[in-house]
């Protein structure tokens, strides 16, 4: 067997990925969806014709000098036009310059409105003041009895895009203070902005850039906001820590290196690898339409660690060839087994961080293994074996049990419970934009609540199908847990998406009675042409996750109690239902990752001893950076992936460390 030609096909089929990642290098993202996945919305991405509807972004208007938007009737004017000119083709100055991200779709509320009038025969573009729009020919407003369907989409925009305090006037005139001839009042409003892109993800960015423009040309503020672009914001954070932290770490890795090695060559080769093998398993999982997450930086430490434990072992040790052979395929079995149970685990960036850790081990192993083990073989210095006192062994002999117990304390001091997932986790305290948040949520609706997406199946030629339907959703709008508005004289929850009817109605007088609203454009869920479910949404307080958890599991219990199948889903319900997951499943991953550690060790050591020592330090390690987490902050899903991460390592070392022979 020719070991050269071997050697260079390695070395050349790793290059050609590395270019492949440096010719197309993915944009690794931080949304939630990249964090963990949710059926109901990946339903909806697939199988209706609106854009995603949990991916809208929030601007947030007003005007330079303070004073009154929608009752100075010129100014509501002046925002329809800036809208309608963002919105065309021709390049004008308030459109997206951007080339690649473009608006697929702007929802505001003055939109909202001028669709309400259309229906009544009149029009805000072709009125000169309020006064020859109100009152309106339905003198008990938008959310009125006799309120059309475009109409309660009106009111509902007024409810979610303005702030709180303001006046509805014309969108319920029953309310106290307003009158159907009145204009909503308020200072300020919202805008819902879906952006998209050829390229995935999008680049939300480019909103701030069209702001900026927005407010140049214009006499309004234009300010983006909302929790979608704080997540873009702690990716951008992210990425800036790892441009700064990664070089650094290589620095810091090479001088290490040399020091210890004091051989330029070896030093400069293995941190080559290390940069190849990185480079190669992003180039891989990229050919493979692989879906990078910020938090897959993480993979590059146990990738540089497992590329350096080569290098230590076949320069630095006196043991021959084939004991470092069984050494290293020891470590890396035993690290990727205490990796692999991740690989099923319910929380996407936990499963794809641990995709990412393994193929770069395999991969370290095979250019170190294949490519690298003569030339560090050559470079080996031997050196004189150390006899060890019998001090020095008892001192190993209770160093171990006193570290393991210390692990153990760790573990069993930390406070119970788990976080759900929220943007707090992935931002600095002192962040000034947590503070706009929160403010934001104290002023709008919208803000301080979230979206429940509920999907159901739909089979429109069964009258007992779609009468289930009708009956789930008038008991699902009575849910205590979606917010209302109450005007006195009637209370409605916050429900969007299919229409009301009674019961015993059929299929299309539902989808006649059904209309866009500014969430949702489109209810309707289809394979081809074909109607296959439908979409409901409910707005819940988002501000308490026990209570969303309890919402989820009343809707999914009234989906069976009404014969109906489908999914609950929306960020928040997700994350909170995973946290639950995660916190009575931890405990349970840890020990069967011990487990598999076992096994893998048993068969690759045939040592019952050696085995359950390697298993029960990655057993430890792992349960004492869960409790550490608990310590230091609180455990949660976005610290699942340093439990993983800890145990990868465990599992390493301890594969080395348990070896019985000695230099």
């Amino acid at each position: 067997m020719n070991f050269d030609k071997i050697k260079i096909s390695i070395i050349v089929i790793l290059c050609l990925f590395s270019c492949s990642a440096l010719v197309s290098f993915p944009e690794a993202s931080m949304t939630a969806s990249a964090i963990f996945d949710d059926p109901a919305l990946d339903r909806i991405s697939q199988e209706s014709a609106d854009n995603n509807p949990e991916s809208n972004l929030i601007i947030r208007i007003s005007h330079k000098d303070g004073g009154p938007l929608s009752a100075n009737f010129s100014r509501v004017n002046e925002l329809l036009e800036i809208e309608r000119l963002s919105l065309i083709d021709i390049a004008n100055q308030y459109s997206m310059d951007s080339e690649e991200v473009y608006i697929d779709r702007i929802e505001t509320p003055y939109l909202a409105w001028e669709s309400a009038f259309n229906s009544r025969g009149k029009s805000i573009k072709n009125s000169s003041h309020w006064g020859e729009l109100l009152p309106p020919l339905n003198g008990d407003g938008w959310c009125g009895d006799e309120a059309n369907l475009v109409e309660n989409n009106a009111f509902q925009a007024t409810l979610l895009m303005l702030p709180k305090a303001s006046n509805p006037g014309v969108a319920c005139p029953q309310f106290a203070g307003s009158s159907a001839n009145q204009p909503p009042q308020s200072n300020e409003i919202l805008w819902f902005v879906w952006l998209d892109s050829p390229t995935k993800p999008v680049d939300w960015l480019e909103l701030d850039r069209w702001c900026d423009k927005l407010t140049e040309n214009s006499e309004y503020n234009f300010e983006s906001a909302g929790v979608n672009m704080l997540f873009k914001e702690a990716e951008q954070i992210a990425k800036q820590d790892l441009t700064k932290i990664l070089p650094i770490t290589g620095l810091i890795l090479g001088l290490t290196l040399l020091l210890f090695f004091r051989d330029f060559n070896v030093t400069i080769v293995t941190i080559s690898s290390v940069i190849l093998v990185v480079l190669t398993v992003v180039g891989l999982l990229n050919l493979f339409d692989y879906e990078f997450s910020v938090i897959d930086g993480i993979a590059i430490p146990i990738i540089m660690g497992v590329a350096v434990d080569g290098a230590f072992w076949y320069k630095s040790s006196t043991k021959s060839r084939n004991e470092v052979r069984e050494i290293l395929l020891l470590a890396m079995t035993t690290t990727i087994g205490a990796i692999s149970l991740a690989l099923i685990s319910p929380i996407k960036a936990q499963k794809g961080l641990a995709l990412v850790m393994i193929t770069g081990i395999v991969i370290d192993w095979v250019l170190t293994r294949f490519v690298l083990e003569d030339f560090y073989l050559k470079s080996r210095v031997v050196k004189v074996k150390k006899l060890e006192s019998a001090n020095n062994h008892n001192y190993v002999k209770w160093l171990w049990p006193s570290l393991l117990t210390t692990l153990m304390l760790v573990a069993a001091t930390s406070p119970p419970g788990v976080e759900a997932l929220d943007i707090n986790q992935f931002l600095p305290e002192e962040s000034e934009s947590l503070d706009e948040l929160s403010e934001l949520r104290e002023i709008y609706l919208i803000a301080s609540s979230t979206l429940v997406f509920v999907t159901i199946d739909v089979d429109i030629g069964d009258e007992s199908a779609i009468n289930d339907l009708i009956r789930f959703k008038s008991q699902f709008e009575q849910h205590p847990g979606i917010i209302s508005y109450d005007t006195g004289v009637v209370e409605r929850n916050l429900v969007l998406g299919i229409g009301d009817v009674g019961l015993d109605s059929d299929f299309t007088a539902i989808y006649e009675n059904t209309s866009q609203s500014i969430v949702l454009q489109d209810p309707w869920l289809r394979v081809g042409d074909e109607i296959t479910g439908c979409i409901i949404i409910a707005v819940i307080d988002g501000e308490d996750s026990f209570s969303a958890f309890e919402f989820s599991m009343d809707t999914e219990q009234l989906l069976a109690d009404n014969n109906l199948s489908g999914e609950v889903g929306g960020d928040l319900i997700t994350g909170i239902s995973l946290a639950k997951s995660f916190e009575q499943t931890r405990i349970l991953q840890i020990l069967f990752a011990g487990v598999i550690v076992f096994i893998i060790s048993y068969f690759m050591t045939n040592s019952y001893q050696r085995a359950v020592r390697i298993a029960i330090g990655t057993i430890a390690v792992g349960i004492a950076v869960d409790g550490l987490a608990s310590h230091l902050g609180g455990r949660g899903v976005n610290t699942a992936p340093a439990v993983l991460l800890g145990m990868g390592f465990a599992a390493d070392y301890l594969s080395h460390a348990s070896d019985n022979s000695k230099e």
